[in-house]
């Protein structure tokens, strides 16, 4: 049984689950493992981890540990009633029409922020002429309709994680900037940060950066290094601006003053760096590593959630879910009637009701015929129907992306 505990609580001889924060921040990642003794409880609490979870299966209980049932339910609570109040809709192209322009603008950028990484390996000088048009085509497709550009990002394959990671980021901080009113300058510049706020990682060496298993202290030190790095390459780029310098050195810093790499806090990190924290745990803890496998949307949401009072800034977390929808374009669900579907666009009144494509039957264990359905409709199509849950693809095999277009 999976229970949750504070830190002070831990000790030896109890199965730790999950450590709840962002495994980038940690040197632990995603592993599990038994408790052993007081070196492992003094990196866990040196790493500024507040909560864990433990399975008292595989391990030692505690008396005052809550059921992660119990938390899982209040924190779906608190995120609902956060997000409760109504939005105004926002006119736009149907994502059906801007996918395809999407697909080339995502493809490009890929491209793009490839050969400037691998520059940077080699030595030579990051070009805003390169990253600019970029930004631009980005800009372009979110305000058309942010949520098929956004509905692509969860594609990536674990060779090219670095690359397409940054161009989710720009993407996200794209469309979260523009959702909080952000535009013109100030929009560019956050998505010209976001773009190049990893290009530090080609500081560090690939059998360190893609190392499957627990890091050692060294080899997290040299992780915590790539910020600095990173704001150390974009000094010497011609014209770069305050904005992309300050995310790409800070969007590892925590509100808790525990981040790195000058364990700023609270109020001395700004707007941009914390909207940059927020996109960029997203974007890591939904993909597939060669160390963790990627979390479900809005599983990854509702975590984030629950780390946000140490983590992130509460406020601009729930402007991010509000911008992304609690099931983004591109999830997979499970619907009360068994089908499984693709999130295809959200209802603007609703983010607990999108519109979805179903193509499976759980109950029959099948692909059926693709059928377009509506959830904000109380009646007709897709009204007495509702989701019941996210589901990670690879559960079923299913590939939700290929049902983002069919008929």
């Amino acid at each position: 049984m999976l229970k949750k505990i504070p830190v002070a609580r831990l000790r030896p001889g109890m199965f730790i689950h999950e450590l709840c924060g962002d495994w980038m921040s940690h040197p632990f990642w995603r592993a599990q493992f038994v408790l052993k003794g007081e070196g492992d409880l003094r990196r866990i609490v040196e790493a500024g981890i507040p909560h864990v979870y433990i399975d008292t299966t595989r391990g030692l209980d505690d008396v005052e540990a809550v059921a992660a049932e119990q938390v899982q339910a209040a924190v779906e609570q608190e995120i609902l009633e956060a997000l409760s109040a109504p939005q105004e809709p926002i006119v736009r192209v149907s994502v059906r029409e801007e996918l395809a322009r999407a697909e080339r603008v995502h493809e490009q950028a890929h491209k793009v922020i490839r050969s400037m990484m691998c520059d940077v390996r080699l030595g030579k000088a990051v070009s805003l002429d390169d990253a600019e048009p970029v930004v631009e085509a980005i800009t372009g497709s979110v305000l058309r309709n942010g949520g098929a550009l956004m509905g692509l990002i969860g594609i990536k394959n674990k060779d090219d994680y670095t690359f397409l990671h940054s161009v989710s980021v720009c993407t996200l901080m794209i469309a979260f900037g523009r959702s909080l009113g952000l535009d013109g300058e100030e929009l560019r510049q956050g998505g010209i940060g976001g773009l190049l706020h990893d290009i530090g990682k080609m500081k560090v060496p690939d059998e360190v950066l893609n190392k499957p298993g627990r890091l050692t202290d060294a080899e997290f030190d040299l992780i915590k290094q790539h910020p600095g790095d990173g704001h150390a390459v974009l000094l010497e780029t011609p014209g770069i601006g305050a904005i992309p310098l300050d995310i790409t050195r800070h969007h590892h810093e925590r509100l808790d003053g525990k981040g790195y790499p000058d364990g700023l806090a609270g109020d001395s990190i700004s707007s941009m760096a914390r909207m940059a924290a927020i996109v960029d745990v997203y974007d890591a803890i939904t993909a597939d590593r060669c160390y963790h496998k990627g979390m479900p949307a809005a599983e990854a949401l509702r975590k984030m959630w629950e780390w946000s009072k140490d983590h992130f800034d509460q406020k601009l977390l729930q402007a991010f879910m509000r911008c992304v929808g609690i099931y983004p374009v591109g999830s997979l669900v499970r619907l009360e009637s068994g089908r499984l579907g693709v999130v295809i666009e959200q209802n603007e009144g609703s983010l607990l009701t999108p519109k979805l494509r179903v193509f499976f039957s759980t109950r029959s264990n099948g692909y059926i015929k693709p059928e377009l359905l509506d959830l904000g409709r109380k009646l007709g199509n897709g009204g007495g129907d509702r989701i019941v849950s996210a589901e990670a693809p690879d559960k079923w095999g299913l590939d939700p992306q290929r049902f983002l277009l069919a008929d």
